[in-house]
């Protein structure tokens, strides 16, 4: 095996910047593709298909391009770029080759998938503008593949998530109509023409009809959700078009829909002193309020005259900008303060014997930063809990007033 030129230490090389691995079985064919365009990129040389995938294996993730010669011994460049299309998709291939038959660039092109075809001998200009445009290839596809994969684990947590938020009310419902078949007492049969009757006992009047209200408060909650991320699917689609949800909506719709219990819708207020546009996706928000409303509504119980107050307004920034802002404010048990100084940082609960997970805040925390906001919570134990949701700023012609 010839022997090749001397290779950098891949630890010093940024991935994502600009490493080339050129694969010629000609020593002097390595020597020159290193020196002419080190000044630009970071090179690394193989003298075969061989050596090239003993590189892959130990250097892989710090390569973006790959220029291979197709004519070498025992393997050609062909063995080479199906591998690295079966294994290195993500790799921008080039093939260089002086027997530049029809039949090699079409399997080069359909086999394995290349950006360029360079003719041998290589020409020093036009080689180095396909490796300009193959790194500015690479970078971009890396960048789509980042957002990908963060949409795909945005999601993964989001449905992770909203099975959580399903998992209360649903039980609910199963709990009330387990309680309701226990209390159905058979009756005898009816007469011929007569209504069939049932009956059921109750410990307490009303109860029947508290429980059955309850599930169905319950039932409705979970198809708010389901139907509300079902519409954001279709908002997916290329053309579909997003409609503006203002806060004071999205706020009306958590009070129309939240499944309260017993007297629970009686403790919320809701205060607009002005309304605006909201950014981002409505299910994550929804599921954001919701999540507040819970916590809120769960540290209220027990307390003397509770309250939560859902306040909507906007401060004057220096230069005229105004900045949103979303409220929750409660006077519950509050939050002790080692607890509040880990709240946002780590899965904190207090309440892990009715099932919470502390995940709640972490989730709300990742959808206001996914939208250039932030979450503040200012809390003292004993004194209540306030939760405030801060959108960017934007200027008065986005404003949409609110009635007051």
């Amino acid at each position: 095996m010839a022997e090749a030129a001397p290779r950098m230490n891949a630890t010093t090389v940024n991935p994502l910047a600009s490493t080339v691995l050129f694969v010629d079985d000609e020593p002097l064919s390595c020597k020159w593709f290193a020196r002419t365009f080190e000044d630009e990129f970071a090179v690394l040389t193989a003298s075969g298909v061989d050596e090239a995938l003993g590189i892959l294996a130990l250097q892989g993730d710090d390569l973006a391009v790959v220029v291979t010669d197709y004519r070498m011994p025992l393997r050609d460049g062909l063995d080479l770029l199906r591998h690295l299309q079966r294994s290195h998709r993500h790799l921008v291939r080039l093939m260089a080759t002086a027997y530049a038959e029809k039949d090699v660039a079409i399997a080069a092109i359909n086999e394995g998938q290349v950006f360029r075809v360079l003719e041998k001998p290589l020409d020093g200009p036009q080689t180095r503008l396909a490796l300009r445009e193959a790194l500015q290839l690479y970078r971009r596809q890396a960048q789509e593949r980042a957002l990908h994969e963060n949409r795909v684990q945005a999601m993964r947590e989001t449905l992770g998530f909203l099975a959580h938020e399903l998992n209360t009310p649903l039980a609910t419902v199963r709990g009330n109509m387990q309680a309701l078949r226990e209390r159905h007492e058979v009756q005898q049969a009816p007469a011929p023409g007569v209504d069939g009757r049932v009956a059921f006992a109750e410990r307490r009047a009303g109860e029947i009809l508290a429980a059955i209200e309850a599930a169905e408060r319950s039932a409705l909650y979970c198809q708010s959700l389901v139907s509300t991320f079902v519409q954001s699917a279709r908002d997916a689609y290329p053309g579909a078009v997003t409609e503006t949800i203002t806060a004071a909506s999205l706020v009306q719709a958590l009070l129309d829909e939240f499944p309260f219990e017993r007297d629970e819708r009686d403790w919320v207020h809701r205060d607009t002193t002005a309304d605006f546009a909201l950014p981002g996706r409505r299910d994550l928000l929804y599921l954001v309020l919701c999540t507040l409303t819970k916590n809120a509504l769960q540290a209220l119980r027990g307390t003397p005259h509770p309250r939560l107050n859902i306040e909507l307004g906007r401060d004057t920034l220096g230069d005229g900008a105004l900045k949103p802002w979303l409220r929750f404010a409660d006077n519950g048990s509050g939050i002790p303060s080692d607890v509040l100084d880990r709240l946002l940082k780590a899965p904190v609960t207090t309440r892990a014997h009715a099932g919470g997970n502390g995940m709640g805040l972490i989730f709300c925390r990742r959808v206001l930063q996914s939208i250039g906001g932030a979450i503040a919570i200012e809390s003292e134990a004993g004194r209540g809990t306030t939760v405030t949701l801060n959108f960017q700023p934007f200027h008065e012609t986005n404003l949409r007033e609110a009635p007051v």
